[in-house]
């Protein structure tokens, strides 16, 4: 006779990982993908500097340990120095709910005082010119709005209001949407390229029945790549264009254009923000089309006398 078999004991769930634990915080609170990669590097690096110990058995001298080594070993930014700090932060205060005394011993690495880099309206007209297609309407887009590059590149089909003249930029940084103007001067610029975009969707949809899960075409990136996404969260749908292939043409453009200036993307923004100014609209204005949440960060471009002005125009449409 056999003995009867005592039942097996239920293996209890482990706990997530704790680097998984921040990267799912950071999901929760809507942070972008680029900043959950650079805090779990960081907290990972806190860690191994460490040798490996339990940011739970650490406190603020490690920390400002870690944080000092950066600038005295390895000669970091003080924007570098700073999100290593800011990831530290997150893990503690938002996994870990243990709130660090505060940092008085770090030594932190100078943060040098420079401009940004603005072109010149006759340097901007010559960029663009060396600019076509897709890269060519993202630029002068960027130029047009004062957006953020990843902000135009995951633009919607739905955020681009025709009717009322204006572009709705979701989730911008700081996780805040806003409002900037759409320039007149691109619109026929882009309702061709959305003609375009519209058939390549229709053709994605009508291909394969994988697509039918997201077969909203308000949804769909206007700067449409040839990568198909199948998250759940996105569905079976194009991906946007990839930020490091625009800043190449952007730097080929420059080049072409024979501007002796270090030109990205970014400094597109730059340029909008400084040619508003020249034009007499107020740094408030200015503020808010570029989404600085203190006025103190759009001082920078106050190299002209702040004077009253209503109803912004884009600067695009004065070239």
């Amino acid at each position: 006779m056999s003995k009867p078999t005592s039942p097996t004991k239920a293996t209890p769930p482990q706990p997530p990982k704790l680097l998984d634990q921040v990267a799912a915080k950071i999901r929760l609170k809507h942070y972008s993908p680029k900043t959950e990669l650079a805090y779990v590097y960081w907290i990972k690096r806190y860690i191994l500097f460490h040798g490996k110990r339990h940011p739970k058995e650490m406190g603020a001298t490690e920390v400002e340990v870690f944080l000092s080594s950066l600038v005295s070993e390895n000669n970091v930014t003080a924007n570098t120095q700073n999100l290593a700090l800011s990831s530290i932060l997150f893990l503690y205060k938002e996994v870990l709910n243990f709130d660090l005394p505060w940092l008085d011993n770090v030594v932190h690495a100078k943060k040098p005082k420079r401009l940004p880099v603005v072109l010149s309206r006759a340097e901007v007209r010559k960029l663009l010119v060396c600019m076509e297609g897709m890269p060519g309407l993202i630029a002068s887009l960027l130029y047009g709005t004062g957006m953020r590059l990843m902000e135009a590149l995951t633009l919607r089909v739905s955020d681009v209001d025709f009717g009322q003249g204006q572009i709705l930029i979701r989730d911008g940084k700081g996780a805040k949407d806003r409002v900037t103007m759409l320039p007149q001067s691109l619109i026929p610029a882009l309702n061709n390229h959305l003609a375009r975009r519209r058939v390549v969707f229709d053709t994605d949809t009508g291909a394969s029945p994988k697509t039918k899960n997201n077969t909203d075409w308000g949804s769909q990136f206007i700067f449409f790549s040839n990568a198909v996404s199948a998250t759940p969260l996105a569905g079976n749908s194009r991906t946007h264009q990839d930020p490091k292939m625009i800043q190449r043409y952007v730097a080929k453009a420059a080049k072409m254009a024979g501007i002796d200036k270090a030109v990205s993307p970014h400094v597109l923004r730059h340029s909008f923000a400084t040619h508003l100014l020249e034009d007499g609209y107020d740094i408030r204005t200015v503020q808010e089309l570029l989404g600085h949440s203190d006025v103190s960060t759009t001082m920078i471009y106050t190299h002209v006398l702040n004077r009253g002005g209503k109803g912004a125009k884009s600067p695009l449409d004065n070239l």
